[in-house]
């Protein structure tokens, strides 16, 4: 068999079967019901793709904006496409006519969503990340298990056969010995600005089911849609937006391991004072015993002199995507189907290309009735939680001067990222002695118990958790 033919086949390697009492079996010539919640942005992305995918059918549509609610369907409907309506996920999740959901909403609804579902007997594809903090992802592996569907993450790196062969090809050892996983994210971020008072929520758009788990409070922030990736009680910054794309590729090439025994992260969100309170400028090393290390960068702010116009830095070729390290070479690819195999002089030594969409899988993987491991809930909580817990060690750091970090910083490697960082905020006229950046505190963690440990223990583990009000507790 071709290496490529090999794997895709073996893309359900290792795979495990399923059956909720409550999912309806579909055959292999029926098509899969599907309904997509949330699709003011990405998920107008989720619909697109289940509109050309094999095997389904776009039956239903769920917003908590009746405006966008409303647009979809019109657009839809002049497609050719009728679609049912809901702006409660719950009275969605308990249809009969529904077998599978797709979830495109803020991220600290997502694990919410996926468990209602879920427990219905709706088989589930939720966007990274999938959870919006430790706890709350691996609550979405055991809910896979407990209540027999499949729940499929939103990394499209999986579903690329350009990544499989290359690393399968690499592991072959044609250029040596893994020494590092690079993950990138150097985005365009500019200011959201500053509100001076509380946003007012446009009528149409149901707020209590908007908050969901979190307290109804006032929103200081000029916007109402996708300004909230910046704001932590919703959304989890680039670090947790971007972050786990990359930082999902980084756990595939040491092998998926559980969560990493040693964190620690350094940055802050520099350039600008505005509503957010996420980094846009970070750092994040992560340690697992016995495996390569792992480290992410972000990068919110351009070049240089805070002019946008002006581009975003690059390593090795690379503003957003991996640029994986071996003794003699690396892995370099961006966000997409395709990857490249360099010297270490630069030379072009082998190109990977091609895969299949990634909706197209999870659709394949109902029918089947099975999915493999690395596409499911659990890799993917694994992949969310890396983002997360480097956001705990930042949030648990002091604001210190770099240079005194730096003269006792022992880590080379870090210590070189942590200098390109100061060089590109120097770049944008940042400066550190007036608003300094955070040292992330070095945490130690056990994987198997999934808990902070050591003496930052007491302080650090409640950030593992998020709070959940009534009505809107995880259904596990």
């Amino acid at each position: 068999m071709k290496r490529r033919q090999l794997l895709q086949t073996s893309v359900f390697a290792g795979a495990w079967s399923l059956l909720s009492p409550l999912a309806r079996a579909v055959g292999a010539n029926e098509d899969v019901r599907v309904a997509v919640i949330g699709f003011n942005g990405r998920g107008m992305g989720h619909i697109g793709d289940l509109l050309k995918a094999k095997g389904c059918r776009l039956v239903a549509l769920c917003d908590c904006d009746e405006t966008v609610l409303a647009r979809a369907k019109e657009q839809l409907a002049k497609k050719g496409v009728n679609v049912a309506t809901f702006t409660d996920y719950r009275k969605l999740c308990e249809s009969k006519d529904i077998d599978a959901v797709s979830i495109a909403t803020p991220n600290h609804t997502h694990v919410l969503i996926s468990l209602t579902a879920a427990a219905n007997g709706k088989h589930v594809y939720v966007e990274k990340p999938v959870s919006h903090n430790v706890w709350e992802g691996r609550q979405l592996a055991l809910g896979a298990e407990k209540y027999k569907v499949i729940i499929q993450h939103g990394f499209q790196r999986r579903s690329e056969t350009a990544w499989h062969e290359a690393f399968a090809w690499l592991n072959e050892g044609p250029i040596g010995k893994l020494k590092l996983a690079r993950g990138f994210c150097y985005k365009p971020r500019p200011s959201i600005g500053k509100a001076k008072s509380p946003l007012e929520i446009p009528a149409t758009i149901h707020s209590d089911l908007w908050f969901g788990p979190r307290e109804v409070a006032p929103l200081m922030r000029q916007k109402f849609h996708y300004d909230w990736h910046w704001q932590s009680p919703y959304g989890n910054g680039d670090l947790g937006n971007q972050g786990p794309h990359q930082l999902d590729v980084c756990r595939w090439a040491i092998g998926d391991p559980h969560l990493p025994e040693t964190i620690v992260s350094l940055g802050g969100r520099v350039g600008y004072e505005d509503d957010g309170d996420t980094a846009n400028t970070q750092l994040l090393w992560l340690e697992h015993k016995g495996k390569a290390p792992i480290l992410f960068e972000v990068r919110g702010l351009p070049k240089a002199e805070m002019k946008y116009g002006g581009g975003m830095d690059k390593y090795k070729g690379v503003d957003i995507g991996n640029v994986i390290e071996y003794d003699g070479g690396y892995l370099a690819g961006g966000h997409g189907a395709s990857c490249v195999v360099y010297d270490n002089d630069g030379k072009k030594l082998k190109d990977f290309k091609g895969g299949v969409m990634h909706h197209q899988n999870w659709i394949d993987a109902i029918k089947a009735n099975r999915i493999a491991p690395g596409l499911g809930a659990a890799s993917a909580h694994c992949s969310s939680a890396l983002a997360h817990l480097g956001a705990i060690s930042l949030a648990m750091g002091t604001k210190e001067d770099f240079k005194t970090w730096a003269s006792s910083n022992k880590n080379a490697v870090l210590g070189e990222a942590a200098e390109r960082m100061a060089a590109h905020l120097d770049a944008n006229q940042v400066d550190l002695a007036k608003t300094p950046i955070s040292m992330g505190a070095a945490l130690s963690f056990d994987p198997e118990k999934e808990v902070i440990i050591g003496d930052l223990a007491a302080k650090a583990n409640p950030l593992l958790k998020g709070s959940y009000r009534d009505g809107f507790t995880l259904p596990i």
